[in-house]
């Protein structure tokens, strides 16, 4: 009315107004209601911060109980015992006879040809697949603390003369074939580790380095580097010894940390504590088919005759059995329990195309705020959206995506080895089936009889485990500790 008092417009209140719970999150704004800024591309960047106004929900943890779990001692001569067979079963497939024939025909009485083979490679591998097993024994020796200086001294004596007859069998043997065989079959016994010392040695994650300036020099850039680089080079190369003949003792703990720097902090080293032990699962698998089923192919004689398509398969399936035993003793249920609840923690993002949500508030990514769900952040100018409830991993960062996709799902790694081990254990039998040979079928009843084991490890923990997952979480269960 004339002369009266006027109200605010209607383009003053939504200005002032602030944005509600359900806009900050992300939805109902596809109408383009949502309060958006002219002079900027991105929108809600004046809004009062997202920690004031929405508070995540905390992250709860299912309680695992405590599943057996084989000694490294128990693990190492089992893992041993294997490869033994899996050995006996590929000279059984090279220098197999037809021994059932009649002697007048230019048959063999026995059912292998013995004087074919070389018995000191049989000895330099059997050596070499113990060898684990050897420094498992000294190790767990060591540990055991004397109560006596007579049993101390006799612990001594007892590791050093296991150590020496191992090393006085291995030149034994080695000089024993340098006299039979070429150079050129002598270089595939080193071969594994040829290939251990650059891709392993020079490949160091999670390692204290020295704080880079802007200017990219250090201190040790000078001319004192020329002279360490021996030294780290030497110190590297005895550490990835001994990784390799030990299985790594310490876990990182999971303490659920309140702060996103702490929590990143645990995810690194979790990550590359992760990465060790692959690397290990995978070097000593391909090590343990390597010597087993492919080093006694590169010494046959040419006049020999054997089955190279039976005997690439026994290659292949002494590679995925290793590798799955080496991957449920390295990945106990617990150790995953523990990546599954730091990428609880950690959450990731979805990386959103150009133009999409244009009407919801975008707000610039802090590395000290806990983003809720739904929200959406701007960072290193691209558009990214919370997918897991609780969010503080780094938007551009692929390995923390990676890390929260691996993880965030306690039995994704368990589903995997149990799918692989059935498909080879199903292969075996069909292959059983249609066997005709007997070398074929003596193979195959061996081979399933060490698969069948693993088999049941595998499915024991995935029943106990997905009855303890599916538990639905109490307020006691909140995991401000883990347990």
């Amino acid at each position: 009315m004339p002369g009266g008092r006027r109200g605010p417009s209607r383009q003053q209140l939504s200005r002032s107004a602030l944005p509600s719970l359900q806009t900050l999150v992300g939805g109902g704004l596809s109408n383009g209601t949502g309060p958006r800024s002219r002079s900027s591309n991105s929108v809600g960047l004046s809004a009062p911060p997202l920690t004031t106004l929405i508070t995540p929900e905390p992250v709860r943890h299912s309680r695992i109980p405590e599943l057996p779990l084989d000694s490294t001692l128990l693990f190492e001569f089992l893992l041993f015992l294997y490869l033994l067979v899996a050995l006996f079963v590929q000279y059984i497939n090279i220098y197999r006879t037809v021994w059932w024939y009649p002697h007048s025909h230019p048959a063999a009485s026995t059912s292998l040809n013995f004087y074919l083979m070389d018995y000191h490679l049989a000895i330099f591998i059997t050596v070499m697949l113990a060898r684990r097993l050897v420094w498992t024994i000294v190790s767990e020796a060591s540990q055991t603390s004397p109560s006596s200086l007579v049993q101390y001294m006799l612990l001594i004596v007892a590791r050093l003369s296991l150590l020496t007859l191992c090393g006085w069998v291995l030149c034994w043997t080695l000089v024993n074939l340098f006299k039979t065989h070429s150079v050129l079959n002598l270089l595939f016994l080193g071969y594994p580790f040829g290939v251990y010392v650059p891709l392993c040695c020079f490949h160091q994650e999670g390692r204290t380095q020295p704080a880079k300036t802007d200017c990219g020099f250090s201190e040790q850039d000078g001319t004192d580097s020329s002279l360490l680089r021996p030294k780290d080079f030497l110190a590297l190369l005895r550490e990835n010894l001994r990784e390799q003949f030990s299985s790594p003792t310490h876990v990182p703990a999971h303490t659920c940390p309140p702060s996103p720097e702490l929590i990143r902090s645990e995810v690194e080293e979790l990550k590359s504590d992760f990465n060790r032990r692959i690397k290990e699962v995978l070097f000593n698998s391909l090590f343990s088919a390597y010597y087993v089923a492919f080093l006694p192919l590169c010494f046959v004689q040419n006049t020999q005759y054997y089955d190279m398509r039976w005997s690439c398969e026994h290659l292949i399936m002494v590679w995925i059995n290793a590798f799955v035993m080496l991957m449920s003793q390295l990945l106990p249920p617990s150790y995953c329990d523990l990546l599954h609840r730091s990428a609880a923690h950690l959450g990731r993002w979805q990386r959103l195309e150009h133009g999409s949500y244009s009407n919801a508030p975008q707000h610039v990514w802090s590395e000290s705020t806990i983003w809720p769900q739904g929200v959406l952040v701007r960072h290193s100018r691209c558009l990214y959206k919370a997918v897991g409830p609780y969010n503080v991993a780094l938007p551009s960062d692929v390995s923390h995506a990676r890390f929260y996709f691996l993880f965030h799902k306690p039995l994704r790694i368990l589903n995997l080895l149990i799918g692989i081990e059935s498909s080879v254990v199903l292969y075996q039998l069909y292959s059983l089936l249609r066997s005709e040979r007997w070398n074929h079928t003596l193979s195959l009843g061996l081979i399933l009889f060490c698969n069948y084991y693993v088999l049941f490890k595998l499915l024991r923990d995935r029943i106990v485990l997905g009855k303890a997952y599916s538990f639905p979480l109490s307020g006691n269960s909140l995991g401000l500790k883990s347990q």
